[in-house]
């Protein structure tokens, strides 16, 4: 009797899972695998699949817009992570405090993360438009020349880190608020009771008890900059001179406007890859330095 209970019991929740596992095969593994045997052939989407093995994965190793790619994406990791990632943490430890509205500003905060990336985009570029841009007036009003921001080869990266930061520091102001209502008020109790300041407080007690958050925030970040599109393709098409291009802009391109879907999906293995690699190598170096409290 127990046995036939347990059996209809797994039948049940086999029939309510049944659905989504279908799913889940048919629109997550299924085009996984299929790229997966793609990358292998050269197929332009109209003729005959022709296999060509690894010849993909080379000629993406043997190209030098993958490497350009591959370098903007860690120029764009180098300013946005610190920018969005310092900005969060002083924007959380303000709306942590007890003062009026803070719920109110706390959603004002988030208000751009839940924006479509798209019309995101096109405020921004109309906000870093050289001839009427408000970013530029605001600068002639103190006496500087502001740059034609988008189709300047120096300050396009930092144009689209702008935004990316102006649109992701809510998302992780609450992230890291989150973690800091996961603090208890005993250690700041008894560190002020020793004659701790506020100062030593935040990097004895506070720093070490975030680093939990402020690793997960890495890792989505990361992960976020390695499959930087939206922005790019909106406000500079990838340009110019190829100095905002990225992995999946050229993805992108390569699969829909230049028909070479073979190596379209090698390129999206490699970023896989890499992106795989780099999370493995985070998680093994936060052991050094994420403390957890209940250790």
């Amino acid at each position: 009797m127990v046995g036939d209970k347990k059996g209809k019991k797994l039948l049940v929740i086999g029939a309510f899972l049944l659905p989504s596992l279908l799913s889940m095969a048919l629109f997550n593994l299924l085009p996984i695998l299929i790229s997966a045997v793609v990358s292998l052939t050269d197929w332009d989407m109209l003729g005959k699949p022709k296999f060509v093995g690894l010849l993909n994965y080379i000629n993406v190793f043997t190209e030098e817009k993958s490497y350009i790619a591959i370098f903007n994406i860690f120029k764009f990791l180098i300013g946005y992570i610190p920018l969005v990632l310092g900005l969060g943490l002083l924007f959380a430890t303000l709306l942590n405090r007890n003062i009026k509205g803070a719920k109110v500003f706390r959603g004002m905060f988030f208000i751009p993360v839940i924006t479509s990336w798209v019309a995101v985009s096109i405020i921004w570029k109309w906000l870093l438009n050289g001839n009427t841009g408000i970013i530029n007036y605001v600068l002639s009003l103190v006496g500087v020349q502001g740059p034609v921001w988008l189709s300047d080869f120096f300050w396009a990266m930092p144009a689209i880190i702008m935004a990316s930061v102006w649109k992701d520091v809510g998302f992780v102001t609450i992230i890291l608020l989150s973690g800091l209502a996961d603090i208890s008020n005993d250690y700041y109790e008894a560190a002020k009771i020793d004659g701790a300041n506020t100062i030593n407080q935040f990097f004895k007690i506070t720093l070490p008890l975030l680093t939990p958050t402020i690793y997960f925030i890495l890792v989505i970040s990361l992960i976020n900059c390695f499959q930087l599109f939206d922005q790019v393709m909106v406000m500079t098409g990838g340009g110019p001179a190829g100095s905002t291009s990225t992995m999946v802009e050229q993805i992108f391109k390569n699969a829909f406007k230049n028909y070479r879907m073979g190596f379209a999906a090698a390129q999206s293995w490699i970023l896989f890859s890499i992106i795989f690699i780099i999370t493995l190598v985070m998680n093994k170096l936060q052991k050094r330095w994420v403390n957890y409290e209940d250790k």
